[in-house]
């Protein structure tokens, strides 16, 4: 599988957060367009299948992630 350049999957998250805390999803068709594309990039990016896992996946290939990060432990 290729993988995505740690740059290009920071500034994933970051857009993906950013939409997200504007409520994208809930905004007009362009915005929720644009939430959307987002979230199938990352996706794609790290061969997940829903955007939560994605952004799990593309925090852990960012430099100085910890192989045993725990915010992907439940409580």
């Amino acid at each position: 599988m290729l993988m995505a350049h740690p740059t290009v999957l920071r500034n994933l998250i970051e857009q993906y957060e950013a939409l997200r805390a504007l409520h994208a999803e809930s905004g007009d068709k362009e915005a929720r367009q644009r939430m959307d594309d987002v979230a199938y990039t990352l996706c794609v990016s790290t061969g997940t299948g829903d955007v939560d896992s994605a952004l799990v996946a593309a925090r852990h290939r960012l430099p100085g992630a910890r192989p045993e990060d725990d915010s992907v432990l439940s409580a």
